[in-house]
């Protein structure tokens, strides 16, 4: 009898100290949304402001780089993105979009169905968001003439593998809207990046997961995401000669910064 009823108490311990921290946890997400309300009150105002004299693009990034900090992501950048390069490298949460826009102030392609959600859809715009659809081969020229015309205005990345991966291996780099750049000047290098997070397979957004599922991770993790983000040295000579060989060689010294 005393036996069981030690099991019990220890099994109720157990569960108060569960739901402890449950509560903790659903706590810290609440801070933390908070917390990207208040940085999004700060600067609704000036952004706007800025938006009416031409300057739409200098708020977003800092911006996007401070949710990401209140997201508990703290990073370090190796090497320096270069002047109006096409940045191309591994995707792995949509955490990568709040980071590189605050330590590089780039420019993204992203997939059309974002643009689905109007707010959200709003929020890519004001960072100059170009929206594609990859699957619809007969719209890839128009794409291409798309990317074209944003090249050398800012940075702008692109995720080649067109989704993200679970960070312990890369997808295959597609090469189609890199036929943006085969016949662009010189001074728009091609740029690869690797984005190392410390803790991958736990912090990635990848496969089936519902994306609100993994918001609410992230949020609720009492560590911080450590990320390292390399800039990797342009690509030159004939690892310029077409699309193809952009896209091989990309992935091949992203591969080889993440040590894959």
């Amino acid at each position: 009898m005393t036996i069981g009823w030690s099991c019990t108490a220890s099994a109720s311990t157990e569960t108060i100290e569960e739901a402890d921290k449950l509560g903790w946890r659903w706590l810290l997400v609440a801070l933390r949304v908070a917390g990207w309300l208040l940085t999004f009150a700060i600067i609704i105002i000036p952004h706007l402001l800025l938006s009416l004299v031409g300057l739409r693009h200098v708020v977003p990034p800092p911006f996007l780089g401070a949710l990401a900090w209140i997201s508990g992501v703290r990073v370090h950048v190796r090497g320096k993105p270069r002047p109006h390069a096409l940045l191309l490298g591994n995707h792995v949460s949509w955490m990568d979009i709040l980071t590189l826009a605050g330590v590089s102030r780039t420019a993204f392609v992203a997939q059309a169905g974002l643009s689905t959600h109007p707010f959200l859809a709003w929020l890519c715009l004001q960072n100059d968001t170009l929206f594609i659809t990859r699957d619809k081969r007969s719209t890839v020229a128009e794409q291409v003439d798309a990317v074209r015309e944003k090249l050398g205005k800012r940075r702008l990345t692109i995720f080649p593998e067109s989704t993200t991966n679970d960070g312990t291996a890369l997808l295959p780099f597609r090469s189609s809207l890199l036929s943006a750049v085969e016949r662009l000047p010189k001074d728009i290098p091609v740029q690869p990046f690797a984005l190392e997070y410390e803790e991958a397979a736990e912090v990635c957004w990848y496969g089936d997961e519902p994306g609100l599922d993994n918001f609410r991770k992230i949020l609720a993790r009492t560590k911080p995401v450590y990320l390292t983000i390399h800039f990797l040295d342009p690509l030159e000579g004939e690892e310029l000669t077409n699309r193809k060989t952009m896209a091989a060689a990309a992935q091949a010294k992203v591969a080889k910064a993440l040590r894959l």
